[in-house]
């Protein structure tokens, strides 16, 4: 057992929105992978946890999967359940225009499913001297997932909106939750409860 269950934020939280994209492929098709029922519904609830994280001061970063047309940083991302997916050009590879991101916002591309995985995250979270951070966004038992375990093993507190996040299933967005939080078990919070976080930090800040 732990011996200390830390508070919902740490120290100073980053929101990390992952992966909320939206539109559809070139040629009318949709994309090639699978998706929980009610999938937009959990991605529905990303502006006002957004918006809530603006209005106290609290940095947001959005990540975007995005491939290149000739398919070579795919890698093993194939082998599994998902074809062809998130491909540069795509309208629905673009970040979705619901979530409300803004040309000064912090915007990192990825290649792989971690938001550490090859990218300038770890730079921006040190710049930013960042503790704890939120995760949003899709999929849960994907690049939720992987960014969580990366955090975790880079000594982040780690938090996952779990009504703000969803995945490839409801049996793998579960099992995932589960996961993330026999890792750290104060990662599970839920919007209202993330929200109410973001308010209590800013006041503490502004005593």
């Amino acid at each position: 057992m732990p011996q200390h269950k830390p508070a919902l934020i740490e120290g100073n939280p980053v929101l990390v929105v992952i992966d909320i994209q939206g539109g559809a492929p070139s040629g009318g098709t949709s994309s090639d992978m699978p998706f929980m029922s009610d999938y937009q519904t959990y991605m529905d609830r990303a502006p006002a946890v957004i918006e809530a994280a603006r209005e106290n001061d609290i940095p947001v970063v959005f990540f975007q999967e995005a491939h290149r047309r000739n398919l070579i940083d795919f890698g093993r991302e194939l082998d599994g359940a998902e074809g062809v997916h998130l491909l540069e050009g795509d309208p629905g590879t673009e970040i979705s225009a619901a979530v409300g991101m803004r040309a000064d916002d912090y915007f990192i591309r990825k290649r792989r499913y971690s938001s550490f995985f090859g990218t300038e995250f770890e730079i921006l979270l040190k710049g930013l001297k960042a503790q704890t951070l939120i995760l949003i966004g899709g999929h849960t038992d994907v690049c939720v997932h992987y960014t969580f375990v990366d955090a975790h093993q880079h000594d982040y507190y780690c938090r996952v909106v779990e009504d703000c996040v969803a995945g490839s299933s409801q049996a793998a967005h579960d099992a995932s939750l589960n996961a993330m939080q026999y890792l750290q078990s104060a990662a599970r919070c839920n919007v209202a409860g993330i929200i109410s976080a973001f308010e209590r930090h800013a006041e503490g800040n502004n005593q």
